[in-house]
């Protein structure tokens, strides 16, 4: 009997598929909402996401990491079929391990970064540029502090930095403020752009109009999934857009005020294990 046919059954003899059986998109943010900022993953998080994945939902990692950070924590979860949103909206995966790197790209996004980086540079000259270079990691104006890009890093001149189209691009400012940080991002007054900062002195660009939420609407349709039995969890303002999207969107404890603000509820923080109990009262 192949797997989702009427009569198969999931996790603990729940039936996968049966008259009134609707399938969710169960979209989850990594860093902050899956594991610690630490790299931690909670063993009762594990569990409640391959119940899920067990009992035949569509559980959707959507990350602002890379297509080759976000590989690893598929790993991590044992995920290995399905979907996956990275670079903030830009990058959609289907994730198959009969390809060499796991995956096939389903949907590429990209911008001319030029205007808001330049911008940037004139505001911000000291601050740290990442391009991404998909599939591989990292064009850099200079490296990166250790463990915050996966990927090759490598240094370019600013001119091949600007000089090519890119699904996402981050400054960083290790040893500012974050919020004298946002001051300076919220001065420069970005246009034709999508951003978001995060928890730290980081700045996510990617293409105007592209985010999590609407790389979840594409792939909402693509799945046939209907808009009620969606779902989505996060902890940072990259995750507004999605939670805004999900009928059920919930921001973890650890979220800043303005997440929480626009969620329709709040679960315990990320070291309270708290996509466990959300993702527990969907069994």
């Amino acid at each position: 009997m192949t797997k989702g046919a009427k009569g198969s059954r999931g996790r603990g003899g729940k039936p996968a598929a049966y008259p009134g059986f609707r399938r969710r998109l169960i979209a989850l943010d990594v860093d902050g909402t899956i594991i610690t900022h630490a790299g931690h993953l909670d063993d009762r998080v594990r569990d409640a996401i391959e119940g899920c994945v067990h009992d035949y939902q569509h559980v959707v990692i959507a990350t602002g990491r890379s297509v080759v950070a976000t590989m690893p924590v598929l790993a991590r979860l044992g995920i290995t079929q399905g979907y996956a949103v990275c670079s903030n909206g830009a990058v959609t995966l289907r994730i198959d391990p009969s390809r060499p790197k796991g995956y096939k790209i389903l949907e590429k996004v990209t911008f001319d970064p030029r205007p808001a980086l330049t911008l940037l540079r004139e505001e911000l000259p000291e601050a740290l540029v990442a391009v991404e270079d998909l599939g591989r990691g990292f064009l850099v104006s200079s490296p990166f502090p250790d463990g915050e890009l996966m990927g090759d890093q490598r240094v370019v001149p600013w001119d091949k930095l600007v000089g090519r189209r890119a699904t996402r691009v981050t400054l960083r400012m290790p040893d500012a403020e974050p919020e004298a940080f946002m001051a300076h991002i919220e001065r420069i007054g970005l246009h034709e752009v999508s951003y978001a900062v995060g928890w730290t002195a980081w700045l996510d660009i990617n293409p105007e109009g592209v985010s999590k939420g609407s790389a979840l609407e594409l792939l909402r349709r693509r799945l046939g999934v209907e808009p009620c039995d969606t779902v989505a969890v996060g902890d940072q303002r990259n995750d507004i857009e999605m939670l805004q999207w999900a009928a059920r969107g919930v921001a973890m404890g650890n979220a800043p005020d303005e997440v929480k603000a626009i969620a329709d509820e709040v679960t315990g923080s990320v070291d309270e294990a708290g996509l466990a109990a959300v993702l527990e009262s969907l069994r």
